[in-house]
């Protein structure tokens, strides 16, 4: 009696090879880069923050058969090494509550409905009443990779519960949101960077999962960038690299974006890496950003304005 195979997955980025070599994996990236930064789908996403501000409520995810992921769906990557990215990507993604909170208290004299978007609803002694939709979405990153280590490795661990640089205000609120605002941006842009990378280096449920993550990354990154460009209007591409490449303070021996490319680095085990994969992934971070420019410049101040009124935070400005 014959037997029906069972249906191959779909895979998200196509081209599926179990042991595809360096061109194939910068195939599946591009292809996973042109489908989720597609500049139709950047621009939904943007539209639907003022529906947030007014009436937030949290993506749904698909459903997800956690069992059925295995190590056979880990494709041009040693396991170890997928592994050790998704503990540094757990460990990163754990301190939900204090990036909430500290995007909360830069946004909330200058922007109430983004801070509430964001960091939620706090009472008069500042404590949290509600979590914002931003926080309510990211908070599912970290048990899910800790299901996906558990389901490749039958092991349970905990996260690393690192400290998240606090409020540290000025007597310049409008650029201490400038410069928190870029910060916050670089974040997520290189949690969707790395999500996609993974993605490439997955099929079957492993890849529906990650899927998810990178959903929600482009999500916010897009919110956050697109905001940022309404409430800044003088950004100049060298004001950009100045401020992410400027010391705040005396006691940090190192630039704030090196210190978080060195950190980074550390946290997912860089030198551990391939040399093939260490070059998907910088291809991965210049494809997304070429995708992600051409959004950018489609971003003029008379769409903005439609989306969110005049922008008044620089009246604040002294």
């Amino acid at each position: 009696m014959l037997v029906a195979p069972s249906p191959t997955p779909e895979d998200l980025a196509e081209q599926i090879d179990s042991n595809p070599h360096y061109f194939q994996i910068q195939r599946r990236i591009r292809s996973l880069i042109e489908r989720y930064l597609a500049n139709e789908k950047l621009c939904d996403r943007l539209l639907d923050l003022p529906i947030q501000f007014q009436n937030p409520q949290p993506r749904p995810w698909k459903p997800i058969d956690w069992q059925a992921i295995d190590r056979e769906q880990i494709i041009g990557v040693k396991p170890e090494v997928f592994l050790s990215i998704l503990v540094g990507a757990m460990d990163t993604e754990a301190p939900i509550r204090g990036y909430t909170q500290t995007s909360r208290q830069y946004l909330e004299k200058l922007h109430p409905q983004m801070a509430r978007f964001v960091g939620g609803t706090v009472n008069d002694n500042g404590e949290l009443i509600e979590p914002g939709l931003w926080e309510k979405e990211e908070r599912q990153h970290t048990p899910a990779l800790l299901k996906i280590y558990y389901q490749l490795t039958g092991e349970k661990i905990t996260p690393k519960l690192r400290t998240v640089r606090g409020y540290l205000p000025t007597n310049d609120a409008y650029e201490d949101l400038y410069r928190h605002g870029l910060h916050r941006v670089a974040t997520e842009y290189g949690a969707t960077c790395l999500y996609i990378w993974l993605m490439a280096h997955s099929t079957g449920v492993l890849q529906d999962v990650l899927e998810e993550l990178v959903q929600d990354e482009i999500n916010h990154m897009t919110k956050f960038w697109g905001f940022g460009v309404w409430a800044f209007p003088d950004t100049s591409l060298v004001r950009v690299g100045r401020t992410l490449m400027k010391t705040r303070h005396q006691n940090y021996k190192r630039n704030n974006l090196l210190r978080t490319l060195k950190r980074m680095m550390g946290t997912l085990k860089w030198n551990d890496w391939s040399l093939s994969n260490q070059a998907s992934l910088i291809f991965t971070f210049i494809y997304a950003m070429r995708r992600l420019w051409i959004w950018h410049n489609s971003l003029t101040p008379e769409y903005l304005q439609e989306l969110f009124g005049e922008s008044c935070l620089c009246l604040v400005k002294e």
